[in-house]
């Protein structure tokens, strides 16, 4: 047995630049400090999608190590007084405390982390979104698992032939179940399908049982209350060997899928694949947006990243994204462009509700009204 590698991905939104479209360089260059003082790490990369910061590091703690979760904690405390001082828009948005308790989940951060033992070769892509929610990953994670037309390696590949295992959270009940691919793919679908709801959390190898992919999963306003932002999720997929190649990891995207976001969270548009050259949304604070980073892991450290959607092969992509946002943005407050109700708690929709609440009737209460009228005749 080797020594295991933990590659622990941790983002947060803490003030955007110019609104909800860029990160400020002063904030990348502070993670960028904060990480280069800390001995703990393997290796590290500060990246950004849209107004999030990602941090991307290797080490050999494990997975939900409280001394890692605290570095990252402040690191984003460093950058949040960088915020502040240039006047950002939301500024600590994603800190939903003032004090650490031991681990950076639930305290508003996105976390994605797995610990592995390292391959002879061990290809790597993290993906990050923006103006979206964790369950904007439920589709690419099925198609890249379970899929045949996407994956082939699913048919022919011996190492992949048995399938994979689902673990998937109930964000609203806080419970999570498993699921036995391709035995019960069906079920796993009744509960993917409603992702704004049901997440895939990770994936394992039947065959290896190794850690094949792993998502961040937080809510950001069940977490707060009210609506302090989209989750903007991060998502690391290993490849090759006995999982999805990466070409594989890649197709999903190749057809822009419908996610939740856009501006104030409260809209559905297509998530568009762009590179590091288009990473902030402007247009109605979309369209949500994702890159991929690929990286070669060698000993802990990281090889890359390449920037894998920056190839003309997802300009099809881009182009269908920009026709579907058109044909949403259309609607304006109509749904399927807004969120239906149910899922918009936290707007103004319960301020409305409850200013209107006594002139509600019951539709046949003018009728039980008239009827009694006409009877005293």
């Amino acid at each position: 047995m080797g020594e295991k590698i933990t590659l622990s991905v941790i983002k947060a939104d803490i003030g955007g630049f110019v609104g909800h479209s860029s990160v400020h360089p002063q904030l990348l260059e502070t993670a960028e400090r904060c990480l280069a003082e800390n001995k703990q790490l393997i290796d590290y990369k500060v990246v950004n999608i849209g107004d999030d910061i990602d941090l991307i590091m290797t080490h050999k703690y494990g997975v939900d190590n409280p001394e890692i979760h605290r570095m990252a904690w402040d690191v984003f405390l460093e950058c949040t007084k960088v915020a502040k001082e240039l006047k950002l828009y939301g500024a600590g948005q994603d800190l939903l405390s003032d004090a650490f308790s031991g681990n950076i989940k639930g305290m508003g951060p996105g976390v994605a982390e797995m610990e592995f033992e390292e391959r002879k070769s061990e290809p790597i892509v993290i993906f990050a979104a923006d103006k979206t929610e964790p369950g904007a990953w439920n589709l690419p994670l099925y198609k890249m698992f379970a899929d045949p037309f996407n994956t082939i390696g699913l048919v022919i590949d011996p190492k992949m032939h048995k399938g994979f295992r689902f673990e998937v959270y109930d964000l609203i009940k806080n419970e999570k179940v498993e699921f036995s691919l391709p035995e019960e793919l069906y079920d796993l679908l009744v509960f993917i399908g409603a992702p704004g709801r049901y997440c895939i959390k990770s994936v394992r190898s039947k065959t290896t049982d190794e850690i094949a992919a792993v998502s961040s999963t937080q809510r950001m306003n069940l977490m707060a209350g009210r609506y302090v932002g989209k989750d903007d999720p991060v998502c690391i997929v290993r490849c090759q060997s006995g999982l999805p190649a990466v070409g594989e990891v890649l197709e999903p995207f190749a057809n822009p899928h419908l996610v939740a976001g856009w501006m104030r969270g409260s809209h559905v548009g297509p998530l568009m694949p762009v590179g590091k050259n288009d990473l902030a949304p402007t247009r109605f604070d979309g369209p949500a947006r994702v890159r991929a980073m690929g990286f070669q892991l060698s000993k802990g450290r990281l090889v890359g990243p390449t920037d894998l959607f920056d190839d003309v092969a997802f300009d099809k992509a881009r182009q269908t994204a920009n026709e579907i946002a058109n044909y949403l943005r259309s609607l304006g407050p109509f749904e399927p462009h807004r969120l239906p109700l149910e899922d918009m708690e936290y707007t103004s929709m319960p301020q409305v509700m409850k200013k209107l609440k006594n002139r509600f009737i019951k539709i046949d209460q003018d009728d039980e009204a008239m009827e009694a009228k006409i009877g005293a005749k």
